[in-house]
């Protein structure tokens, strides 16, 4: 017995028509040069603030690429986001200064505050957690950078003290009616 053919995938989401003229630029811009792949899909993050399908359709059938090969490069660098990013970030140092003095600590406890997981770009809706190999901030460990703002010398020894300041930070569940991270 022969299967049934397969569904056909769901076509790419619509793009804004002057976000896929933009995209055509930059493309030209690069000669539609295939060897230009990284620095287009670069370009093309700043344009949405993420890779999404519809524009890495659009690069793969400018460049002339196999999607496949599109996607392949926009999956396999850590830097490229294939989902929208979260209206918040906050990163993690987990590098050895800062995990020494607390920073695994640091990281499950927001966690539990935010009701996500570490590394997952969907986060909770609203936020977004990563660790960082290293901010660089060696000596005001442990640190965290939450939306682009350096937050150094994070009070691990005082729950109540860094309670409060990753509550002033927002660092807090939307849904959480206690501000300070205690439910």
């Amino acid at each position: 017995m022969i299967a049934p053919p397969a569904a056909p995938s769901p076509p790419p989401e619509a793009l804004p028509p002057a976000a896929v003229e933009r995209t055509t630029r930059l493309i030209r811009q690069h000669r539609g040069r295939a060897d230009a792949l990284i620095e287009v899909l670069h370009q093309v993050q700043e344009l949405y603030g993420y890779l999404p399908a519809g524009a890495l359709a659009q690069v793969a059938r400018e460049l002339k690429l196999p999607l496949s090969r599109v996607h392949g490069v926009a999956s396999f660098y850590h830097l490229f986001r294939l989902e929208a990013p979260t209206a918040h970030r906050c990163a993690v140092c987990l590098g050895t200064a800062c995990f020494v003095k607390g920073g695994g600590e640091l990281a499950e406890r927001i966690e539990r505050r935010l009701g996500l997981r570490m590394d997952d770009a969907a986060g909770n809706g609203t936020w977004a957690l990563e660790h960082v190999s290293c901010l660089g901030a060696c000596g005001q460990a442990p640190v965290l950078v939450v939306d682009g703002q350096l937050e150094p010398r994070l009070p691990m020894d005082d729950p109540a003290a860094l309670d409060a300041r990753l509550a002033a930070l927002g660092l807090t569940a939307a849904a959480d009616p206690d501000p300070s991270g205690a439910s």
